[in-house]
């Protein structure tokens, strides 16, 4: 298997559980109490805005709002936010590619890259004023940040912990417009795919082994560099193996230690989620990784690797040899 057709196999087990042509979006079942909520704010809007993390526009779109947006014949626009962690280029590419469907713009709102870019876009979207603009994603894409851009001020509160955003708030940005903050959509998900999706903080998860070693894999398949950049060390190939070595390594170096100095894998595997949560990992993923190029569909992922299969395999391995040495 060559490198190309290794990533692309890494990236479709990267979101699994529910895939249908392509790496998941986020359109299995939502949860249906933010569901309502969010059916009624999109109902209210007369345009909507669904900020997608710029590590990863395409796995953290919601399908089932964009549809349902569709068939309220509503005008959204994709806000490709955290736009400071990605290459530029990178970024007109995924523009190009989501272009095909429906307006995209990325921003980042740090560095106040993409501003008026994304004021032309909603003025251009309707002539209605005042106008009222929902703001819609998965929790911890930064929907808040976007709000507080588009006021001018931070009068929405921000937060790094997925769902911080508990109920519907409703700002008036300008004379002219109305912006109405929703808490994430949460779509019904395991435990792995919604802390892939920074949904799911990783305080909250039974066992982050499998969700850290999947993120592992498909970073030291691509662009291993982001780990020995952030942690001072990298796989030297993305075998589960070599995956989980590294998670050892990591737990002695910050001090995870269990009994009889074992490597406590569990935190460590909980550094890497956070950290990858938070954006201190820079890693991204590429139109091409999708199996897409500016053209639109270019090949269908699997709906899961061997690789993502052999990696659960070495953790219950592992966890079954830990398990056993307990009280030796």
């Amino acid at each position: 298997m060559d490198a190309s057709a290794r990533t692309l196999s890494l990236a479709c087990s990267f979101f699994s559980t529910c895939a249908r042509l392509f790496i998941l979006p986020a359109h299995c079942a939502l949860v249906s109490s933010a569901w309502r909520e969010v059916r009624r704010v999109v109902k209210q809007a007369d345009v909507v805005l669904e900020v997608v993390d710029a590590r990863d526009p395409w796995g953290t779109r919601v399908l089932r709002v964009e549809k349902l947006v569709d068939e309220l014949e509503k005008p959204l626009i994709i806000v490709i936010n955290k736009a400071d962690l990605v290459p530029k280029d990178v970024l007109d590419r995924w523009v190009k590619v989501l272009r095909r469907e429906r307006e995209a713009v990325y921003i980042s709102a740090s560095r106040r890259l993409g501003t008026r870019k994304l004021w032309i876009a909603l003025k251009k979207a309707t002539e209605k004023r005042p106008m009222s603009v929902a703001v819609v994603g998965l929790p911890n894409v930064g929907k808040s940040t976007i709000i507080n851009l588009l006021r001018g001020s931070h009068s929405v509160g921000t937060s790094p912990i997925p769902g911080f955003t508990k109920s519907v708030t409703r700002v008036r940005a300008k004379t002219w417009l109305r912006v109405i903050d929703t808490p994430g959509v949460v779509p019904r998900l395991e435990e792995e795919e919604l802390a892939l999706r920074s949904a799911l903080r990783p305080e909250a998860l039974e066992d982050p082994l499998p969700a850290a070693m999947r993120l592992l894999q498909l970073i030291a398949g691509k662009r291993p560099e982001v780990l020995e950049s952030l942690y001072g060390f990298a796989p030297r190939d993305p075998g589960p193996d070599e995956i989980y070595a590294f998670l050892e390594e990591l737990a002695r170096r910050r001090g995870f230690l269990g009994k009889g100095g074992q490597p406590l894998v569990e935190e460590a595997a909980r550094v890497v989620l956070r950290d990858w949560q938070s954006g201190r990992n820079t890693f991204y993923l590429e139109p091409e990784d999708y199996g897409l190029d500016t053209r639109g569909w270019k090949k269908a992922c699997a709906p899961r690797s061997s690789a993502g299969e052999k990696a659960e395999e070495v953790v219950d391995e592992k966890a079954r040899g830990e398990k056993g040495n307990v009280g030796e």
